[in-house]
């Protein structure tokens, strides 16, 4: 694992009064019109501002609850009737343990069947790695972050687990750090013929991408020539063979005998169940899992009689394609998980169906719009049809909101990012004095900021920061979180701290144009956007 960047910024050392160069970095702020305190703050440096201080919003720092459900569009509980969920990540909530068992048992296949070099098998699975929402360049071999614009964020490129020079980055992409949409894969993360990145936005993907690392690692560590495109194909099909030809679920005695080891919440998934039905509301179940696997979870969680819950049981239902297409017809699944050969003309409590579509699923029960609100961990294979092609409701399972939370609640966050958006809102209005001694303060201050924002990335993940944000803008999964998901919440437990009469209202946040205060105003006093005439370029002497 690489330390984190241990920065402390050194604004705090120039505006020292003991620093002979603190009147010079004074100077310039003068023409700022900076309110008294603020100078008395900056002074006397941003790191050792206290928590409760005036100077960081209130509220910064209060404490953000986990188990709270975020709205990004408004969604009325009382009107919903019927209530979806995907089953792995969504009514199963995995410990990290499913990781591990997950990444060694692709590694070995990586070994005995494709036959890599065994000292591949040394390494072992690096917990806090990867972050979901990454994009790899298959050609290239480089694991990285990329914003809502299709910008690379500077500092999250890695080749195996080494980190790229932001210099190198940009000979690579030709001078920027844009990654043009055409190379990008196709809506639903998969790599049609052409495309050059792919995009991991499932939770099951961070095994994967840890893989791809360490075994591009052992390659360059050991200056063996290799094909980037062969190696990606390789570990997809190691990978594949974990989850698509069943070998996961072949560890269901494994999970029997483990159970909590590897299931968390279970007793609060019990409880949503109970709630939902006992308030009268239709439940069903689509998952791509096969019926043993789901089985023995949903009776360690929930009972033997866990399928008395549920209306409809759909189980590998080919998601997305079960949202998209209408070709595979439904199929009944017998007490033992036996295909029987009949026409299904309904879909019955009780029953246990396999693949079939969501046309004849409408078809057979009626369930559209909005009184239907689904739930599932992936953005694109369970939410994105769901919204934009049939009007359900959505919600996002997004377990990793538990520790995001933690992080933007803690002191050293405020601090940080208060200082960061201070010092960006200063540069702004610095930037229009030419004089030598204002372009010295900017190039400090640039640094700065760098530094800060090193400093605000390593908080949530060393290599790759938060699965939200990019610096300032949203990461291309927050996008899409966004866009595809009504509410979102770290577990499907969340709901259990809400009446099912409840209204989720979207906060209101300001546009650009529409700002008044943004936090280096609150900050600093200083006006998002400086009137016309403080804009023109001034000479100071």
């Amino acid at each position: 694992m690489h330390a984190e960047v241990q920065t402390q910024p050194r604004l705090q050392t120039l505006l020292s009064p003991h620093n002979y160069r603190a009147s010079a970095f004074l100077f310039p702020l003068s023409h700022l019109r900076l309110p008294d305190m603020f100078y008395l703050k900056l002074s006397h440096g941003f790191s050792s501002i206290p928590p409760g201080s005036d100077l960081i919003p209130p509220g910064a720092c209060k404490s953000l609850n986990s188990t709270v459900i975020y709205a990004n569009n408004e969604v009325n509980l009382s009107e919903v009737d019927i209530y979806g969920f995907d089953y792995d990540y969504t009514l199963a909530q995995y410990s990290s343990t499913l990781n591990t068992l997950i990444y060694n048992t692709a590694r070995s296949f990586l070994v005995e069947h494709f036959k890599y070099p065994k000292d591949i098998g040394k390494y072992d699975y690096i917990p806090n790695f990867a972050v979901r929402g990454l994009h790899y360049d298959i050609q290239k071999g480089l694991l990285m972050k990329i914003d809502a614009f299709h910008y690379i964020e500077p500092g999250t490129v890695y080749r195996g687990l080494s980190p790229v020079p932001d210099e190198e980055v940009l000979q690579l992409y030709g001078g920027t750090f844009h990654v043009p949409l055409q190379q990008d894969s196709g809506f639903y993360g998969k790599v049609r013929s052409g495309p050059k990145v792919k995009q991991f936005m499932d939770i099951f993907s961070i095994p994967e991408m840890t893989l791809l690392a360490v075994a591009n690692d052992f390659f360059n560590t050991n200056d063996i020539d290799y094909d980037p495109v062969h190696l990606f194909k390789d570990v997809s099909e190691a990978i594949g063979m974990v989850h698509l030809k069943g070998f996961m679920y072949k560890w269901r005695a494994v999970f029997l005998v483990f159970a909590d080891k590897f299931i968390l919440r279970a007793k609060e998934t019990d409880s949503v169940l109970h709630r939902l039905v006992g308030h009268g509301k239709k439940l069903f179940l689509i998952t791509n899992s096969p019926f043993s696997f789901v089985d023995k979870g949903m009776t360690h969680m929930v009972g033997q009689n866990w399928r008395d819950f549920f209306d409809v049981v759909i189980v590998q239902a080919d998601k997305p394609h079960f949202f998209t297409d209408c070709i595979k017809p439904f199929r009944r699944l017998d007490g033992n998980g036996d295909l029987q050969w009949e026409k299904i003309n309904s879909l019955d409590k009780g029953q246990i169906y396999k693949q079939g579509n969501l046309f004849d699923f409408l078809r057979l029960t009626g369930w559209r719009g909005s009184k239907v609100l689904y739930f599932g961990d992936h953005l694109y294979s369970d939410l994105a049809d769901l919204m934009l092609r049939h009007g359900w409701r959505t919600a996002a399972i997004v377990p990793e909101l538990d520790h995001e939370t933690k992080v933007v609640s803690a002191h050293q966050y405020a601090v940080t990012l208060t200082w960061l958006q201070a010092l960006t809102g200063l540069m702004e209005r610095l930037q229009v004095h030419r004089d030598p001694r204002s372009k010295k303060v900017f190039d400090e201050w640039q640094k700065e900021r760098e530094e800060l924002r090193v400093m605000t990335k390593n908080l949530f993940n060393p290599q790759f920061g938060s699965i939200f944000r990019t610096c300032h803008n949203p990461t291309y999964f927050s996008r899409r979180l966004s866009r595809f998901s009504d509410i979102y919440m770290a577990s499907l437990s969340c709901l259990l701290n809400y009446d099912l009469s409840y209204t989720f209202y979207p906060r209101r946040t300001p546009l650009q144009h529409e700002a008044p205060l943004w936090m280096d105003q609150l900050c600093t006093g200083c006006m998002k956007t400086p009137h016309l005439e403080d804009i023109q370029v001034k000479t100071y002497l």
